[in-house]
């Protein structure tokens, strides 16, 4: 991948170029920042230009042999470490048991989320969080150890690792401490204040900002040649986070249902229907937890939109014109006196999930404190 075939980001990218001619590139580069900013993009064009044959003064030369590789992500000294599922088929995977269904996603956009990614690897009606398992360890040790093949480094590229579990994260730990000469780590995290803080320590943290309106107005346009009308308004719900922008374009039907439950879990917590409430619990847990984990932060969301809602400022509000309509009548109830405490009882319950809590309970214990915070916001 190119840097030019990269969204937006200009400034990051000519950082990341200035760090490669002064000879100032860590062999551990944290990429962190709001999900959605085109991270794992930036760090496989990095990761190419470091290998390319012909470097240019902005670019990979996109030519030469190295660079035909990567872009079909098979050169042999790129590797990459990501979360996969555990199976009957295979008790203890590792990331290569999936490179193949990595390499297809990757190679049609670099730009989508762990639920996606685990969607391609899970059989249907699997459950399985995805997580990055000890037996990983082993092959970053076993991959570390061998020469570089035709590159001028390697570049082992870890996706997610705060879905490391703690031996993993211990072992990589070393790995870091002693680095095999020529290896460049480049970890790309949504949320690293859930890794380890000595792997934190050890690396070069890269923020990289949210994208801007006009940068995911301009490539829904180009990428699905949509109406520029559609794309600004894709654009503005987003938010920033540009894997939401395409998914309000390639996936409405899950926006609606999110849509569709969020109004019902609010009416009945409104209405204090515990009898519905539970039975909406028990419907929303057959899900797998990744699902319900989007749907609790596209709750967060929709919670932090009703409350800017009551400002009376539309120019700040990122809400659909169906949302919008719905939101007139509920942006009332959250306001200063329960909008903090209901996102964060939203985050508590992703959380809880995201630590393999029951989700019945999780949602249910959710539901029963929306009842309480919608009262007091009454």
């Amino acid at each position: 991948m190119l840097f030019k075939q990269v969204v937006g980001q200009e400034d990051i990218k000519s950082r990341l170029v200035r760090m490669v001619k002064e000879n100032h590139v860590s062999h551990a580069l944290l990429f962190t920042g709001p999900e959605g900013n085109g991270k794992l993009a930036l760090a496989i064009a990095f990761a190419q230009y470091l290998n390319c044959l012909n470097p240019g003064e902005k670019d990979s030369c996109g030519e030469c042999s190295s660079c035909k590789k990567y872009a079909k992500l098979v050169h042999p000294d790129l590797h990459f470490v990501f979360p996969v599922i555990k199976s009957n088929a295979a008790s203890n995977p590792v990331s290569d048991t999936f490179i193949s269904e990595w390499r297809k996603l990757v190679t049609q956009t670099p730009y989508f989320s762990l639920t996606t990614w685990l969607r391609q690897i899970r059989k249907e009606g699997d459950n399985k969080q995805g997580a990055i398992f000890t037996s990983e360890s082993s092959e970053i040790i076993r991959k570390l150890s061998l020469k570089t093949f035709e590159g001028k480094r390697k570049v082992m590229i870890v996706w997610m690792p705060e879905k490391m579990n703690e031996s993993t994260a211990n072992k990589l730990l070393k790995v870091l401490e002693e680095p095999s000469k020529n290896t460049i780590f480049i970890l790309v995290s949504n949320k690293p204040d859930e890794m380890i803080s000595t792997i934190l320590s050890r690396t070069q943290q890269l923020k990289i900002p949210a994208f801007t309106p006009e940068e995911i107005k301009n490539h829904l346009i180009e990428r699905y040649q949509i109406a520029p009308e559609e794309a600004e308004g894709a654009a503005k719900v987003a938010n920033g986070n540009l894997i939401f922008g395409e998914e309000q374009v390639k996936r409405s039907e899950e926006n609606e249902f999110f849509f569709d439950r969020f109004i019902q879990m609010m009416r009945h917590s409104y209405a204090r229907k515990v009898g519905d409430l539970l039975k909406w619990v028990e419907e929303m847990s057959r899900h797998p937890r990744e699902m319900q984990r989007n749907f609790l932060n596209y709750s967060i969301n929709m919670i932090r939109e009703n409350y800017i809602m009551n400002f009376k400022q539309s120019d700040i509000v990122y809400l659909t014109p169906q949302q919008m309509e719905w939101s007139q009548k509920f942006s009332p109830f959250i306001n200063d006196k329960n909008a903090m405490t209901i996102a964060e009882d939203f985050a508590l319950a992703d959380s809880h999930i995201g630590q393999n809590g029951n989700s019945k309970i999780v949602l249910f214990d959710l539901g029963l404190r929306l009842i309480i915070s919608i009262k007091e916001g009454n």
